[in-house]
């Protein structure tokens, strides 16, 4: 018996790494730190600005601590609040020219603000925005959520000839009686060739390949995406606040998490990326 055991052992040590473990951990954000601590700056950008954004959002993204900083409990907590005079503030954090990414797990775990006009989101857009621009850069839409939607999230592809309003998504809806913004959640996709998979408390809820867009549109998910954490404060599609929404509003995030294959990540150890261009892990 002692025997047949050792011999087990010894072939699940030696059993391919993707056997083992599907996902390997290869960037992450834990946001660990004394509160009132920024972001770590070698890992996230803030931009700042009033621009609207494309979508007509009211507030101004400041690199404001009293906007985005630690909480010392493990979290990054993203503050919207009401100033003077109509002005709300908040923050809107990227990992632009600091981490991207081509297929993989990424997930965050977070809680949501609530009320009309709160527009909170975890999303990616393509490393080449620079060069290419939007909508043909890409943009995968992991989590959305709109204040007058308390009980559901969204989850969205953009790219080019299936962007805005025709963007390709699904909503994934609570049934438990509690509104998003009650609890904790973790909101993630599953990236690969061909393949955009989006969870919810790791369930999946939408699935789009190549086959969903419209006919003559190009898929545009093989090459790095970076990271975006932001809370928007009315816009055209959750709409301006109004006199039920309270303030400050808070965008509580836990952790961010991105995975790779395990075995695509042995796969480029064994044979380097030279000879497997079908690896692209930034």
């Amino acid at each position: 018996m002692r025997f047949f055991g050792l011999l087990a052992l010894v072939a699940v040590l030696a059993a391919p790494v993707a056997a083992q473990e599907k996902w390997r951990l290869i960037w992450h954000d834990e946001f660990d730190g004394p509160a009132g601590a920024p972001p770590d700056p070698t890992l996230w950008v803030a931009e700042s600005g009033a621009r609207g954004w494309g979508n007509h959002e009211m507030e101004h993204y400041t690199k404001l601590p009293e906007n985005a900083s630690l909480d010392g409990a493990g979290h990054l907590v993203i503050m919207a609040l009401a100033k003077p005079k109509g002005v709300y503030t908040s923050a809107r954090l990227k990992t632009q020219d600091r981490f991207s990414v081509t297929y993989g797990k990424i997930e965050a775990r977070m809680q949501i603000p609530y009320g009309q006009g709160m527009w909170p989101a975890f999303w990616m857009m393509g490393a080449d925005f620079a060069d290419k621009g939007w909508p043909a850069c890409g943009e995968i839409d992991i989590m959305e959520n709109i204040g007058k939607e308390p009980f559901s999230i969204h989850g969205t592809v953009h790219g080019p000839g299936y962007s805005g309003a025709g963007g390709i998504g699904a909503t994934a809806t609570l049934t438990t009686g509690r509104q998003v913004a009650d609890d904790f959640h973790v909101f993630g996709v599953i990236w690969e060739e061909d393949s955009i998979q989006f969870l919810l408390d790791g369930e999946p809820y939408f699935h789009v390949t190549p086959s969903n867009l419209p006919a003559g549109a190009h898929w545009v998910y093989d090459h790095p995406f970076y990271l975006l954490l932001n809370l928007a404060v009315g816009g055209d599609w959750p709409g301006p606040p109004d006199r039920t929404t309270e303030f400050p509003q808070r965008l509580v995030v836990d952790y961010v998490r991105v995975y790779a294959d395990a075995d695509r990540l042995l796969r480029r150890q064994q044979y380097g990326p030279a000879q497997q261009p079908e690896n692209r892990i930034r």
